[in-house]
């Protein structure tokens, strides 16, 4: 059911990797080449993600092949919100894949958010989920779509800054084609018509109470590929076990990338999520635990001489 480990979620974006305790990205890069090691040893049939950029930057996709990082991973991937974060047209999509393809043409690129809120009117969401997919559907093997809810008000975004933040901030809540209250958006017909070719990211926090909702929406939706989430910070929390079998069960009909990352706070370089680990091999030992636990690589049939 897991095809692909994504090595942490927007690294080079300050809300999920702070950039005062790695600046460079060196300890990240470090972090990938232990973490691919591991997931290869664990299943080598699961393809290594590198964690979904935002904002999409060929640079920072050089440095990572500078510091050898690339060379753990066999998918690149990328996160876009143009008509919300972006400063780029969301028909720029297809130039925004090929300055990826360009300086990484030996990977495959995915793009593993993309999205379209309907923050300033419901209307200009129905657009975006009809002129993504005929942008991408096609162009790049995995695209998914963020997300199938809205963030529950009372949640709070994972982002450092919050309020201070003002419009981008109070973005985060409207990005789901279901509404908190779980009636659904406009744009939710318009996803169905391609919900079999392009996926949904939904992240499915501790013990979230939307888990079942969200199969039986994702299966009457037809969709066929889900990316979502497991934390290592919350591996920690008493009762985790017991949630993530959970929570993979539910989803053993999909083909999930899975995105492993959050530091915990006792473990980190700084007491924080975003923080890099003092000791990167922990996460690294995270992933494979994970990978052997839900997608064990499948012994090889006995040859038997003749």
């Amino acid at each position: 059911m897991i095809e692909g480990a994504m090595i942490w979620n927007e690294p080079n974006n300050k809300s999920h990797w702070d950039p005062e305790v790695d600046p460079d990205w060196s300890i990240y890069a470090d972090t990938v080449v232990r973490a691919g090691e591991s997931i290869r040893r664990a299943n080598p049939d699961v393809k290594r993600v590198l964690g979904g950029m935002s904002p999409i930057d060929p640079f920072w996709v050089q440095r990572m092949r500078e510091m050898g990082a690339l060379d753990a991973v066999d998918v690149v991937a990328v996160h876009g919100f143009p008509l919300d974060w972006n400063l780029w047209p969301i028909h720029a999509w297809p130039d925004k894949i090929a300055e990826i393809e360009a300086v990484a043409p030996d990977k495959e690129i995915w793009a593993t958010e993309v999205g379209v809120g309907s923050f300033g009117a419901e209307e200009v969401q129905v657009f975006g989920v009809t002129r993504t997919a005929e942008l991408l559907v096609g162009r790049v093997p995995r695209i998914f779509w963020y997300s199938l809810f809205d963030l529950p008000q009372s949640w709070g975004a994972t982002t450092r800054h919050r309020e201070a933040e003002g419009s981008s901030y109070y973005r985060h809540f409207y990005m789901g084609l279901i509404r908190e209250d779980g009636t659904p958006k406009p744009s939710l017909e318009h996803y169905a018509k391609v919900a079999d070719k392009m996926g949904l990211m939904q992240w499915f926090h501790f013990e979230d109470p939307r888990l079942d909702d969200g199969v039986r929406w994702m299966k009457q939706l037809g969709v066929r590929h889900l990316r979502t989430g497991l934390s290592w910070a919350d591996s920690f929390r008493p009762g985790a076990i017991d949630w993530f079998d959970r929570q993979m069960e539910a989803l053993s009909d999909f083909d999930v990338t899975v995105t492993f990352c959050f530091t915990p706070e006792h473990l980190g370089v700084q007491p924080h999520h975003t923080s890099a680990a003092r000791e990167p091999q922990g996460f690294a030992e995270f992933c494979e635990w994970m990978i052997e636990r839900y997608a064990p690589a499948q012994a090889l049939p006995k040859v038997t001489a003749a």
